[in-house]
């Protein structure tokens, strides 16, 4: 079942109900009976303005059997917006009750309000995952995770990633092979490579830590090939190296070289996605000493390979 609330993203619910029903058509069986459960009576409006009709209201009537699989789908306004009581508890009350539950994109928050979060691991979209992890401390959450599994709870980064998640659950209820022919018919991929950072628009941290420190790192993101050791970014503070490194650490929780390397990967990814470089050009013009070099930083940053992460953006390159 997908819970859908006012302003829902449609392929939250769209994308998880079809690979399910996909699954259903490869196995000739009804492995899945698919049901969307609304907030209120009536239409749901998603953020597309494109309505849905709800198969039950939550909440609303007798509990009936346990829902196998509860899922909470996501929308844009979700993390700003306090869901009704009523299904806040339909949901603390069903969850429980199911085999499994778990969120897509930001229905996280919603299990987040619930109290079902709390010392689990989970993942959201990336652009608001540190939103989450401030507002539910309790919470641990990987930004950069596609799907994660904790126990009997399941959660989806955003948007696309639910059809990963749904992909996985059929995979745990049916099978490798049938998991491979749903992904097969869907045109999609069975294991999606790397993580959510290589979709993510802020490539770098932003800066951060007090003023001086901040200019630093703007400095390195503006001039990404320009020699940047600790000496040098210390002179330009007016501090000592040793000094400026401690301070760097403890108000932004990394190493000025770890930012620097940072900076450098989403300069790398710019070039990547709006030019034709070479990746010894793109090494160049990133600060990277050669190929071999971005292509291992790349990596530890991103997920997958330079030339992979462009085929993302250029599949002609």
């Amino acid at each position: 079942m997908l819970l859908a609330m006012p302003g829902v993203q449609l392929l939250d619910v769209a994308g998880p109900l079809d690979v399910f029903a996909e699954a259903n058509a490869q196995t000739g069986r009804a492995a899945y009976r698919l049901e969307v459960a609304a907030a209120a009576p009536g239409a749901v409006v998603t953020s597309s303005g494109a309505r849905l009709i709800a198969d039950r209201v939550a909440g609303a009537g007798t509990a009936g059997d346990p829902v196998d699989t509860l899922l909470v789908a996501g929308c844009p306004k979700m993390p700003d917006t306090t869901p009704p009581r009523r299904v806040v508890d339909w949901v603390r009350r069903e969850a429980p009750r199911a085999r499994r539950f778990g969120s897509v994109c930001s229905g996280a928050f919603l299990l987040a309000q619930a109290g079902l979060l709390d010392g689990r691991r989970v993942t959201t979209h990336w652009a608001v995952a540190a939103r989450l992890a401030a507002a539910f401390p309790a919470v641990t959450v990987d930004s950069d995770a596609i799907h994660v599994r904790d126990g009997r709870l399941r959660t989806a980064a955003g948007v696309t990633a639910g059809l990963d998640l749904a992909l996985a659950l059929v995979e745990e209820d049916l099978g490798r092979d049938t998991a491979k022919q749903v992904a097969a018919q869907l045109v999609m991929f069975f294991k999606r490579p790397g993580g959510q950072l290589q979709f993510s628009r802020d490539g770098a941290s932003l800066p951060s830590g007090r003023a001086i420190l901040q200019e630093v790192q703007r400095y390195v993101a503006a001039n990404p090939a320009a020699h940047h050791d600790v000496g040098s970014l210390a002179a330009r503070t007016g501090l000592s190296p040793r000094h400026f490194a401690r301070l760097f650490r403890s108000e932004t929780g990394g190493t000025p070289a770890d930012w620097v390397e940072s900076a450098r990967v989403a300069a790398a990814r710019r070039l990547l996605e709006e030019s034709r470089a070479a990746p010894k050009q793109v090494a160049a013009q990133c600060g990277f000493a050669n190929a071999d070099t971005l292509r291992r930083a790349f990596q530890r940053h991103v997920g997958v390979t330079p030339a992979a992460y462009r085929r993302q953006f250029r599949p002609d390159a």
